[in-house]
């Protein structure tokens, strides 16, 4: 051969498997979209059933064509604590089996016959159609999931046309005697296993590997005994795609990724050792004869059909060996225990815009439990206050500020993805919602320090304040609940419950107010007292507001809006019958207690007289914060305006 045959040559097998394994890449890519983030899901799910597991490990490989892709997504949840190491090790024994259909739908280029139906089989035939229609979806159709098909058939196609591409630039070496001695060192088991092992590890494929060897095996240019050592050296080689996603992964991700290479390796070395060891009692005369292109096929399948099914009773074996390999800790135990919840947020997700916005979605859940949770908690330390639950809140409120700047930080992620508009919708609920979850621990915050103010000075809200409070209070509970309830369903229904309640809290905060104007003249209340409550109100009444911004963000962004302040005062300004019913229905729910009658009448002109007397109290909280000096139980407000508009916007 002259140098111009022998670049034709390379440049021909290099770019063949380029076509070849980018059209597996992209066509893998496309089957995962379509799924639209359910395999994930299903992964997820597996129960403790081995053989279910096992099962469902064949079936997503066979789907998405690509053991290494299906072992990744494993590797990702393991290393997010969504899935056990003993559910995780069937998952990959399936996956093992799963990956042989791949090289079945390779072998089709190896049908043979003269009649037209015959031909119709062979992917020469029928591919460029399905690159026609597949380039069709994606140019003229803006329907996604017609586009994710068109690209599944035209990954495809790219793999069948590499194939081909393959197939022609090898033909001419037939007629090289160089290279048929090269191929027959594959026959040496030692030589043929580590080529099979090295050239998979460089492209990362063992569905490549064995393409090019059925490549060769077509053109007549391989036999059973060349073919055997080097599929069996892909099946050690393919475990590399798994071993560097864990390098970015905890301790069970790791281990994940090395029961992959376990098994592979025990199976591999276990089939040549018996076989050779065979092979010399017995001298198989099959080793000779010329492989077809669908010999690796039946090669790989057997392989896998007895090994992986024999190991499924036994997988506990290799979960030891990897615990063997990287023991547990007691650290570990703790980190995992602490950011267990967090996890879940795995950068291994991010390629998968449907599922990684699902975990954000469950991590904000998450967080919205947690800012419930501090917020009631608080709630309950200014009858009761106790140290640790006010150290409880502090803990709470760090960990929700770590919530949000890592659903954050991940969503960013995730938008620089294609996303569909309904998993826009979702992501513009996500950043929208997480900012006011995290405010409300904040304002959590503020009543566990006003709690913890009052008992440091002693000071004790009358028990007429208490049972206002009490009412104000349960207002807010219930308008928390039932804007994260809405979020948590999605449901837009619900969420129109919530400005009303937002209406009539601001009414119980005014009132509050007043009446406390009342205990002050008569000397029932300090004035220290009297900014205590202003704060604890200040506070009730901002969360509110942002449950009342999650509330309106479902709707808007449902409608493809976003102005949340034009939408509030069109809803207040219109006024419609339905917003007056529920607005009465609240205000008759949480009516403050009565105040006797003689009480009532002198109230306005007791007030308009103390208001003068004491304006600093009127001004609201960040004036109370001035007279004290400039200490603050909300930093992050104090710069805010006092309008109900521009609370709305903290």
């Amino acid at each position: 051969m002259n140098a111009q045959e022998i670049f034709e040559l390379i440049s021909g097998i290099i770019g063949g498997l380029a076509l070849f394994l980018y059209g597996m890449n992209i066509m893998s890519d496309g089957l995962t979209k379509v799924a639209g983030g359910k395999l994930e899901s299903m992964l997820a799910k597996v129960t403790s059933n081995r053989w279910m597991a096992y099962l469902l490990g064949i079936g997503i490989t066979a789907l998405v064509q690509s053991s290494s892709a299906s072992t990744v997504m494993v590797v990702g949840l393991v290393n997010s604590g969504i899935m056990k190491l003993t559910q995780a090790v069937n998952v990959i024994l399936g996956a093992n089996l799963g990956t042989t259909v791949t090289a079945w739908i390779l072998s089709l280029n190896g049908i043979e016959g003269g009649n037209f139906f015959t031909n119709l089989l062979k992917p020469t035939s029928f591919t460029p159609f399905l690159a026609l229609i597949g380039i069709a979806f994606l140019m003229f159709s803006k329907n996604e999931k017609k586009r994710n098909i068109g690209t599944i058939l035209l990954g495809f196609s790219v793999l069948m046309f590499g194939m081909n591409m393959m197939s022609s630039s090898v033909s001419p070496l037939k007629s090289s005697e160089e290279f048929q001695n090269f191929l027959r060192s594959f026959s040496n088991p030692i030589i043929g296993f580590f080529i099979g092992i090295g050239f998979t590890m460089i492209i990362q494929s063992s569905a490549g590997t064995i393409g090019v060897v059925q490549t060769f095996a077509g053109e007549g240019m391989m036999t059973y005994g060349m073919c055997v050592p080097v599929v069996m050296g892909a099946e050690v080689g393919t475990c590399i795609t798994a071993i560097l996603s864990s390098f970015g992964a905890n301790k069970n991700g790791k281990r994940t990724a090395l029961m992959h290479l376990y098994f592979n390796f025990l199976k591999a070395g276990l089939f040549m050792c018996g076989f050779y060891l065979l092979n010399a009692i017995l001298h198989f005369s099959f080793l000779n004869d010329p492989a077809s292109y669908s010999g690796p096929a039946i090669i790989h399948t057997l392989v896998n059909l007895i090994s992986t099914p024999l190991m499924v009773p036994f997988s506990g074996i290799l979960v030891k060996l990897a615990l063997k390999t990287i023991p547990i800790e007691e650290k570990e135990k703790e980190q995992a225990e602490s950011a267990a919840a967090i996890q879940i947020l795995d950068d291994r997700f991010v390629s998968n815009p449907p599922f990684a916005l699902a975990q954000a979605k469950q991590a904000a859940f998450d967080m919205a439990e947690l800012s419930k949770k501090s917020l009631f908690t608080a709630m309950d330390l200014i009858k009761n206050y106790d140290p640790e639950k006010a150290e409880e809140v502090i803990r709470l409120e760090e960990k929700i500020d770590s919530y949000e700047d890592q659903i954050g930080t991940y969503l960013m992620k995730v938008s620089r993805h294609h996303l569909v508009p309904e998993a826009n919708h979702t992501l513009s609920v996500l950043l929208h919602t997480i900012s006011d979850l995290e405010r409300i621990s904040d304002h959590a915050l503020n009543v566990a320090q006003v709690t913890s103010r009052m008992a440091e000075k002693k000071r004790h809200f009358s028990e007429r304040a208490q049972d206002e409070l009490a009412v104000f209070g349960n207002a807010v509970e219930e308008i928390l609940t039932i804007a994260i309830q809405a979020f948590e369903n999605n449901d837009v229904r619900l969420a129109k419950s919530v400005e009303p309640l937002e209406e009539v809290i601001d009414g119980i905060h005014h009132e509050v107010k007043r009446r406390h104007v009342r205990r002050l003249s008569k000397g029932k209340c300090t004035i220290e007292l009297g900014f205590d409550l202003s704060d604890i109100g200040t506070d009730y009444e901002r969360i509110a507001d942002h449950c009342s911004n999650i509330a309106v963000c479902l709707i808007q962004v449902r409608e493809d809006g976003f102005d949340t302040h034009e939408y509030l005062e069109m809803l207040k300004a219109e006024k419609n019958q339905e917003f007056e019913q529920a607005v009465y229905y609240y205000e008759n729910r949480y009516q403050l207690p009565k105040m006797k009658k003689y009480e009532a009448e002198e109230e306005d002109s007791v007030e308009s007289t103390f208001k003068a007397d004491h304006p600093l109290l009127f001004e609201g909280k960040e004036a109370a914060e001035a007279l004290n000096g400039g200490s603050s139980s909300d930093k992050k407000d104090k710069k805010k305006k006092k309008k109900k508009k521009d609370k709305k916007k903290d």
